[in-house]
C-alpha cells in the first residue's frame, strides 16, 4: 500500500499523539486512518495544520532543521508590541541561552478569520489583545510561545496555519484531507523556495 500522508487540523486540547493513558482527547478520536504518525508536534493547547504521514522518510525531512521548513502561525498576543518587540521576535530572541534563529513576524491589521475556540480564551478585561503572523524555520518546543513570553506579550491563542508549501486552508477544526501530489512533491523536494522578501 502507498504511503498515505494527510493534513489535519488539530482542535485545541487535542494531544498530538495516538493514545493517552489518562484518556484525555487524541488525534485517534479524529484520524482513522492506520499507521499514520505525526510529523512534528503541536501543543496540546495549540491548534491547526499537523501533517501526518506512514512515509517515514517524509516525516523525517518535515521535522529535521536541517531543511528549514518554514511553519506559519496566527498568534494572539495580549497588548500591542512595539516595534522593538516585534525587531526582537524577527532577530530571535534568547530561549534558555541559546537565541532563535531570525523570524518573520508582521502585525496583522484586523483579527483573522477563525473557527470559535471551545474553551474561550482568558481575556483580561481593559488588557487589549492583537494578532501577530510569526513564520519560523526551527522547532524548539513551545517556541513561538516562549518567544513571545520574552518580549512581554503572553501568547492567548496559537494556531498554525502552514507547514512549507501545505496550507491549513479551509480545513475545519477536527477535519482532514489527503495531501495533494504536488504538495508532497514540494515537501520531499530538497528546495524550498521562500517567498520573495523572506
Amino acid at each position: 500500500m502507498p504511503p498515505q500522508t494527510i493534513a489535519f487540523n488539530k482542535p485545541y486540547g487535542v494531544l498530538p499523539c495516538f493514545t493517552d493513558p489518562e484518556g484525555r482527547p487524541t488525534l485517534a478520536d479524529y484520524v482513522t486512518i492506520p499507521d499514520v504518525y505525526a510529523a512534528g508536534r503541536l501543543d496540546r493547547d495549540s491548534e491547526g495544520l499537523m501533517i501526518l504521514t506512514s512515509d517515514g522518510a517524509l516525516a523525517h525531512r518535515i521535522t529535521d532543521p536541517q531543511h528549514k521548513l518554514p511553519k506559519v502561525y496566527l498568534v494572539q498576543v495580549e497588548r500591542t508590541p512595539v516595534e522593538r518587540a516585534i525587531t526582537q521576535l524577527s532577530q530571535g530572541v534568547v530561549l534558555s541561552g541559546k537565541r532563535t534563529k531570525p523570524a518573520k513576524v508582521r502585525l496583522l491589521a484586523e483579527e483573522p478569520t477563525l473557527p470559535e475556540r471551545p474553551v474561550p480564551i482568558r481575556y483580561r478585561k481593559h488588557v487589549p489583545t492583537t494578532w501577530l503572523e510569526i513564520t519560523i524555520h526551527e522547532g524548539i518546543n513551545r517556541q513561538v510561545r516562549r518567544m513571545t513570553a520574552a518580549v512581554g506579550h503572553p501568547t492567548l491563542r496559537l494556531v498554525r496555519i502552514a507547514i512549507g508549501p501545505v496550507q491549513l486552508g479551509d480545513l475545519k477544526p477536527g477535519e482532514w484531507r489527503a495531501l495533494r501530489e504536488n504538495d508532497m512533491t514540494s515537501l520531499s523536494s530538497r528546495h524550498h523556495s521562500t517567498s520573495p522578501d523572506g
